[in-house]
């Protein structure tokens, strides 16, 4: 109800101010999309239209959809012992719980944004009703397309968690490798197929004076269904993660133990942080960054047979993209077969890595084949392999990015080795102070593999490209440089959902306790047909962990990538429209270009900031209510303890949420009408901020994760104090690479696609200064967005207990660690001086 009141304050304000702008025109939402019936191509032989092959591709592309479903449903066949089954579901239904409390808050936001569309549309452009309504029904579709993968996401990936964790007592680490592989290709298969499927729908059958603002309404209403979800996503799942972490150093239990309250909530939060997140932010990101490049095509070039067949390619680079991606692990499963069928033990990275390679080869041939089959009739017959180039820059960057990636986050890798090393001597100190150097050293060297390819791109671009694509070319090529980042979406897709189900399938193993079931390796034996292997099983789940924490770190640069370098070709729709009216004016000499450019710097750091407070305040009440409620004496935790932290970790989630998206919409709205020049650096800002922010935070998370498992797996040494620092450090590196860093990438398309709308209203008053009341409505919306900048630490803060609360937390904490203490059978003991406590050694007769 709070929240609503808050919204409907919000809406009102909106209306009030915009309200005036009744008979005002604008340009960019009226994108003149060419008639697709008119050009023709020669394909061996036949005559086709660029909209039938639109069209038949489209078809292609379906099924390539059914295909992912295929996967679904083979995954589904997959036989798992009860006990797994049973934790599966219930981390499906807690799943589920989630996302319906997340949709419940997407329809909020929705609606502040349906009324900015509203009164954008009807207001300042004067469209029809049945116009506007177009417009918000593809927002809607927009929405939840992001929405509906994410939730296809999450059910692949807990029937999948159950099979893995027993496949694993077969003692064959293939299927280990296979089956959340096989998910994850499922996932990526689904998300870039409806992607493409929905934006034919629009190229095809909308009327063609309606098709830019479908476009522009589809790509706001995804970008904010990947915004909230892949934010709360990121807030949630750390809280819940650190909440369960802390447990091994306090509790000196096991990392999934059945009686630790917080491990239900940690299993949710890896498919609401890592599965729900990545997949509505890839379905986002491949969208918008095809909007970007229509719009540019559109508004750039003049000739519209020359905009219908660069529209048309890019679509039939992606047609075949998306097939190859399908081929390529097909092609991978055959060799990871005929080489690891056999063996007892392999690097599970390696199947995975070569998967991208296997992707990335084809992709990067198959270019040139298809841009010489679609443009090599244009008046410039050498455009098409110069555009194959510039794509293939992005392609190699998918592939590149990841192996530079591995390089500072593997657990073979030597920067996590020496964390590890520094940690031993010492301990949590040295560990983050590890951590971090390698978080830079990260951002710097990946941030030097972009420069390199978008450098090549660049000079590509200066070879002749100008006498098509206008003076302009650059832009373009950089925005097709983001475009080959996710040639082989399905792929980057696959690897990065990997993680999730592997992270899941240790947790499942652990919960079923299904070593302690009575005569359980008979009853397997006789109903699955093999002897298990309990102790190779965990090993293979642990090592396999490993390998998906790295593969989930090397898909973050690659998507944070493809947002900044397209968000550069958005950005530039803002240029063309100031350069149109005569108001272009970025200079380094100009002041509104220096602010704007310290203001995105700025926004960056907050929203770093705000997003890290909320996991702090969330983790600070999970630790409180599982500390409280962790009962050594019991089998496993209650569920109604297991759902409380569940509801904790959800409600700060969204209480973060909320103050972060209307603080950042309100700065979005303050500073484009505060000056359009001025908006357009602090657009680029907060890309450029963003990119390294991003990258050294997720980086330097990573490698703090994957120390932690070297610790746990290769050197096994939990319950030591080594474990202790690594488990510190990973605690600090969660909310770095699974909250700020990923968030950064859907909060700087958003600012950008939504911040385009206000640019138009500004520039229209600013062209009749009678009318320009521009700084009336960037200083109220600048106090909101302060207000609410505040808010996301003062409301969000840990407060400060009364006195007797503190002291009856304490004494029931006191009663749980005497539990602890008198199960020892050594000479150890955990201490309570501590926050994070420690283990102290001390002689036996002191501890009576």
């Amino acid at each position: 109800m709070n929240a609503m009141n808050k919204l409907m304050k919000f809406f009102f304000l909106t209306s009030a101010l915009f309200g005036f702008s009744l008979n005002m025109q604008a340009s960019e939402a009226d994108l003149a999309i060419p008639d697709l019936h008119q050009g023709t191509y020669h394909i061996f032989g036949s005559a086709v239209s660029s909209w039938d092959f639109l069209f038949y591709g489209a078809m292609i592309i379906v099924g390539t959809l059914g295909f992912s479903l295929v996967l679904f449903h083979q995954i589904k066949k997959l036989k798992a012992h009860d006990s797994m089954l049973k934790v599966a579901e219930t981390i499906y239904a807690t799943c589920r719980t989630y996302l319906l409390q997340q949709g419940k808050f997407l329809l909020m936001l929705f609606a502040i944004v349906g009324a900015i569309l509203c009164i954008y549309f009807f207001g300042l452009l004067g469209k029809p009703v049945h116009v506007v309504g177009e417009v918000l029904l593809f927002s809607v579709i927009g929405m939840l397309g992001s929405y509906s993968v994410a939730w296809y996401g999450i059910r692949v990936n807990t029937y999948a968690n159950a099979r893995t964790a027993f496949a694993s007592l077969r003692g064959k680490p293939l299927d280990v490798v296979n089956i959340p592989l096989k998910a994850g290709m499922s996932v990526g298969l689904f998300l870039i197929s409806l992607e493409l499927v929905m934006m034919v729908i629009i190229l095809l059958f909308v009327p063609r004076d309606r098709v830019g603002i479908c476009f522009l309404g589809f790509a706001i209403g995804e970008s904010l269904g990947a915004s909230a979800l892949r934010i709360a996503g990121g807030i949630f799942t750390k809280i819940a993660d650190i909440g369960s972490d802390l447990m091994k150093v306090i509790f000196k239990v096991k990392e999934d133990d059945p009686r630790n309250p917080g491990v239900i909530a940690d299993c949710t939060g890896d498919n609401a942080g890592d599965s729900v997140g990545p997949t509505a932010d890839g379905f986002e990101t491949y969208g918008v960054t095809g909007v970007a490049l229509i719009t540019f095509i559109t508004l750039a070039i003049k000739d519209p047979q020359v905009q219908a067949k660069l529209i048309v390619w890019i679509f039939g680079m992606r047609f075949l993209m998306d097939f190859l991606s399908g081929c390529s692990f097909f092609i991978n499963q055959a060799i990871s077969k005929r080489l690891y069928s056999k063996k007892k033990f392999f690097n599970f990275e390696n199947p995975l890595m070569r998967l991208i390679w296997i992707a990335a080869t084809l992709c990067i041939s198959v270019s040139f084949f298809m841009s010489h089959l679609l443009l090599s009739d244009l008046p410039n017959p050498t455009l098409w392999w110069k555009l194959a180039v510039i794509i293939s820059c992005g392609t190699l960057a998918a592939v590149l990015i990841p192996e530079f990636t591995k390089m500072f986050t593997s657990s073979k890798s030597n920067h996590v080795q020496e964390i590890v090393t520094a940690s031993r001597e010492g301990g949590a100190s040295l560990n983050i102070l590890s951590g971090i150097v390698t978080g830079y050293l990260s951002a710097f060297w990946t941030g030097m593999l972009i420069v390199a390819l978008m450098t090549i791109a660049y000079f590509t671009s200066e070879t002749g490209l100008v006498e098509i694509l206008g003076e302009h070319a650059t832009i373009f090529a950089f925005g097709l440089v983001a475009f080959g980042f996710l040639c082989m979406g399905p792929v980057t897709i696959a690897v990065d959902s990997y993680g999730p189900v592997t992270d899941n399938a240790q947790s499942v193993f652990e919960l079923s306790q299904i070593e302690q079931i009575p005569n359980v390796s008979q009853s397997i034996e006789k109903e699955f047909g093999f002897k298990p292997d309990f102790e190779v099983g965990k090993h293979f789940l642990e090592a396999n962990d490993s390998a998906g924490n790295t593969f989930k770190a090397t898909a973050k640069p690659v998507l944070i990538g493809t947002a900044v370098v397209g968000a550069t070709t958005m950005i530039f729709s803002i240029i063309l429209l100031l350069d149109k009216v005569g108001m272009l004016k970025l200079s380094l000499t100009d002041a509104q270009v220096i602010l704007g450019l310290i203001c995105g710097g700025a926004v960056i750091f907050w929203f770093s900031g705000a997003s890290m407070q909320a996991v702090t305040t969330g983790a600070y009440r999970a630790v409180e209510f599982i500390k409280k409620n962790f009962d050594m004496n019991k089998k496993e935790a209650d569920i109604e303890d297991s759902k409380a932290v569940v509801k904790i970790c959800t409600q700060y989630a969204q209480k973060g949420m909320w103050n972060i998206f209307i603080a950042l919409i309100s700065l979005t709205l303050s500073f484009a009408f505060m000056s359009p020049n001025f908006f357009v650096a602090y657009l680029i800002s907060i890309a450029v901020f963003g990119l390294f922010q991003a990258i050294f935070m997720a980086n330097a998370g990573g490698s703090w994760d994957n120390a932690k498992k070297v610790v746990e797996v290769d050197l096994k040494e939990k319950n030591t104090l080594l474990h202790e620092a690594v488990v510190v450090g990973d605690t600090v590196g969660d909310p770095f690479k699974d909250t700020s860093s990923v968030s950064l990438n859907p909060i700087i398309k958003f600012s950008t696609l939504f911040g385009l709308l206000a640019t138009e209203i500004c520039i229209e008053m600013k062209m009749n200064p009678a009318m320009d009341y521009s700084m009336y409505i960037a200083i109220p919306f600048l106090i909101i967005g302060l207000i609410f900048v505040l808010r996301t630490f003062y409301s969000m803060r840990i407060p400060v207990e009364k006195l007797a609360e503190e002291e009856s937390s304490e004494v029931q904490y006191k009663e749980n660690l005497d539990e602890v203490n008198k199960d020892k059978d050594t000479d150890e003991f955990v201490s309570e001086d501590s926050d994070i406590l420690v283990k102290e050694t001390v002689p036996v007769d002191k501890k009576m």
